[in-house]
């Protein structure tokens, strides 16, 4: 019998239902996260940076509470970023008001785009329930 479990948030239906994936999926006590991004849950990019980068914490957050993890128990994460230089202190600020400072691994990697105009973020992460 396979221990494998696809999360979905509520709030992320629509999403799973027009992209055809999984915000995340679950094996024994690993959390494995897609990449969470600043948009609403009606897929709107949300255009301001700085509220950009906290929609793509909450939405995080929300993928994590829906497979039983927080914040606390990523043990690695990648972020990618369109135009890093650019935002990079921005985010930085963001990530230290919601996320635990010196808690996991993080890769950052700046990319040319994301999956639709505007987004300037992409947290991906793994996670171990505790």
């Amino acid at each position: 019998m396979s221990d494998r479990q696809i999360i979905v948030p509520d709030s992320m239906q629509l999403l799973a239902e027009r992209a055809g994936y999984a915000p995340a999926v679950k094996i024994g006590n690993t959390l494995y996260c897609a990449g969470q991004v600043g948009r609403t849950p009606e897929l709107a990019v949300i255009e301001d940076p700085e509220l950009q980068f906290f929609a793509a914490w909450e939405n995080l957050r929300i993928v994590l509470a829906a497979g039983g993890c927080s914040f606390e128990d990523i043990v690695d994460m990648t972020t990618y970023h369109v135009e890093m230089q650019r935002y990079m202190p921005l985010f930085r600020t963001v990530k230290d008001n919601v996320f635990p400072r010196n808690s996991c691994a993080w890769t950052c990697i700046g990319v040319s785009e994301l999956a639709r105009p505007g987004l300037l973020v992409e947290i991906k992460c793994i996670a171990v329930q505790r």
